[in-house]
């Protein structure tokens, strides 16, 4: 019950968040469209989020991938402790590969950690936020791992989960919320302009 309230709280709160942000006032655009509102969002969610279409994440491939790596393991973090509230019955082999996925993750979230904490040029534009909410996940990452190892430690897993949840709309990791709204908003805007995809402008 407390997960479950936590979750609703954080869902309502984020909702609450993208409500407020859409709220600006949005000027008329008088030029004709140029392109494809559609092609654009679906360029936004597909082959704009590859490491090449990106130039920051092409100068660092393996932070990308390892960003890739803990969110998949984040998910299906979630996934695992939805299917434990909903007294879902995992078979074993089930439960061994979500702990190698959450296992890889929470290598990656440390390293990406450590990196933040030695690399200056991370360093020196990281906030407290940026650390709490890498170690939250871990801490969510690591319970999941003991858990499906020891179902008795469950209660860690419900305790951790409870914080995170809270903390979702409070710092960086409310992303994971506006990551959705913020490609649709990029791609429509884009694509009707005919940027997106690359060279999708009509001449």
């Amino acid at each position: 019950a407390g997960v479950f309230v936590a979750f609703v709280l954080s869902v309502a709160s984020l909702t609450y968040l993208v409500v407020r942000t859409y709220s600006f006032r949005r000027s008329s655009s008088l030029a004709e469209p140029q392109g494809s509102a559609l092609k654009g969002v679906v360029y936004a969610f597909g082959r704009g989020l590859m490491p090449w279409a990106k130039e920051s994440a092409s100068k660092h491939l393996a932070t990308y991938v390892g960003g890739v790596v803990f969110h998949i393991a984040i998910a299906i973090a979630l996934v695992f402790l939805a299917a434990n509230l909903l007294k879902i019955e995992i078979p074993q082999t089930i439960l061994v590969v979500v702990r190698i996925a959450c296992a890889l993750g929470l290598l990656t979230g440390v390293g990406l950690l450590v990196k933040r904490m030695v690399a200056a040029y991370v360093r020196v534009i990281s906030s407290p936020d940026d650390f709490v909410a890498n170690l939250l996940v871990d801490l969510f990452l690591a319970a999941v791992i003991i858990t499906t190892a020891y179902p008795g430690f469950v209660s860690l897993l419900y305790g951790v989960a409870i914080v995170l949840a809270l903390y979702i709309p409070l710092g960086k990791i409310r992303h994971c919320f506006f990551f959705f709204y913020d490609r649709i908003l990029f791609g429509n805007f884009f694509g009707r302009r005919g940027v997106l995809p690359p060279g999708s402008r009509r001449i």
